[in-house]
């Protein structure tokens, strides 16, 4: 592929709607959304959508205004594993090389759980109500269920996790079982993983010879350190919400007549403009986020957070400081469960600095917020119950470390890990 190519548009939107499962409906709305503005000379609208059932089959459109949907199709491809990273590649290089652009929006649409997607199974006991298409956390019963409750299928667990559990990519049932991810095929019962994504999109990044401008994520508990952080080299921005999102997700007619208008956004400005839209289209007491991150400022977090980590365990020996870091993880804006081991990070460090008398702590917090300050350039909410959000999430678990958390790129930069293993020992009887 040619490291510059001559075009007049300014931008192609791909959206990857892995909708095989509960969220079938939810897709065929949106790209009715998508519709409502369409393609233009400027901006490029495509979607490949991947319908529920054996026999769902997976459409590429080139969507435009006015026509019937079907019409917009453009190529047909079977039934397909939207779980796997080569089936992402395949969209996004038949994106770039049909419709190159000055810039590129890539929107990974389906459940999400953040960086982990291991917690429903290691014995969490859920109840096995069936839920409705939204992308809220729905209860299941896991594996480890108590006795008088009947276990259900692993793709019906992940059907009742709804586009709060959107994962990426694993190979097997076995693996996806232990790791973490975007984007569920319940016919394949498979996902993306963050790990997975990284390699996928180190690959596209190659092909087109630079970062992607913007990686959206529509789904839910993506907006945290830890995903973001694998991404730091793959491109320019990240969109993506703190909380679960509601089952209509981005409202893609906002966004798309904001660009339609303005077609010359930059990335900067297209990722405000999300956020701005995103918050825009519910009501007060949705309880909604959604953050835009800088993704080339994560490293200088990473290493305020390393900083944060090493004081924090600094002040474990001491009963009144130690107390003190407990009531503040005790108050501390949370989201979703059962990812309530999820908290805002800025929220985490006001009351770090507010209730703990220790100098090498309040030095690391200030160091934390001035380097998020650089690293969030949009961040809203609506709703009491997520007032103290922030813009970006990290893991906090209360009771045990998931053994995968040491596999990321940001533990693996970072003493966060190890903070939080010397603290939950700490809380042992």
């Amino acid at each position: 592929m040619p490291k510059k190519t001559i075009t007049n548009r300014n931008w192609t939107i791909m959206v990857y709607l892995a909708g095989d499962n509960n969220l079938d409906s939810a897709g065929a709305i949106d790209l009715n959304e998508m519709k409502t503005v369409g393609s233009s000379d400027q901006v490029a609208v495509l979607a490949q959508f991947d319908r529920a059932g054996g026999k769902g089959a997976t459409t590429r459109y080139f969507l435009k205004n006015g026509t019937p949907v079907a019409k917009d199709a453009v190529q047909t491809l079977g039934e397909t594993n939207m779980g796997d990273p080569k089936v992402l590649e395949d969209f996004v290089t038949w994106g770039i090389t049909n419709y190159p652009a000055d810039h590129y929006l890539l929107v990974l649409w389906n459940h999400g759980a953040g960086w982990d997607d291991a917690n429903l199974y290691q014995g969490d006991v859920f109840s096995g109500a069936t839920p409705p298409v939204s992308r809220k956390s729905q209860p299941v019963a896991s594996r480890g269920a108590a006795a008088g409750v009947k276990p259900i299928s692993f793709a019906q667990a992940r059907a009742g996790i709804a586009r709060t559990r959107r994962a990426l990519f694993s190979s097997t049932v076995e693996a996806a079982v232990k790791q973490r991810g975007i984007a569920f095929d319940d016919q394949a019962q498979d996902f993306l993983d963050n790990v997975e994504l990284k390699k996928v999109m180190t690959r596209i990044k190659k092909k087109l010879t630079r970062k992607i401008d913007i990686l959206g994520m529509d789904a839910c508990l993506m907006s945290m350190m830890e995903v973001y952080y694998q991404m730091r080299d793959l491109a320019e921005f990240s969109v993506g919400s703190e909380e679960s999102e509601p089952g209509d997700g981005w409202p893609y007619d906002r966004i798309l007549k904001a660009l339609a208008a303005n077609p010359a956004m930059t990335p900067e400005e297209l990722s405000k403009t999300i956020v701005t839209q995103y918050l825009a289209s519910y009501k007060a007491s949705d309880s909604v986020t959604q953050s835009a991150v800088k993704l080339a400022e994560l490293p200088g977090l990473a290493t305020a957070l390393n900083s944060l980590a090493k004081a924090l365990k600094g002040i474990l020996a001491d009963a009144a400081l130690r107390t003190a870091l407990i009531n503040a993880r005790a108050q501390v804006q949370e989201y979703s469960r059962p990812y309530d081991d999820y908290c805002d990070l800025l929220d985490l460090c006001q009351l770090l600095d507010a209730g703990i008398s220790n100098t090498a702590v309040k030095k690391a917090c200030a160091a934390v917020k001035q380097a998020a300050a650089s690293a969030i350039i949009a961040s809203g909410y609506k709703g009491t119950a997520v007032n103290n959000s922030q813009g970006i999430s990290i893991y906090f678990p209360k009771r045990k470390l998931s053994p995968l958390y040491k596999t990321l790129d940001f533990t693996k930069k970072s003493s966060w890990d190890e903070f939080l293993v010397a603290y939950l020992a700490g809380l042992g009887r």
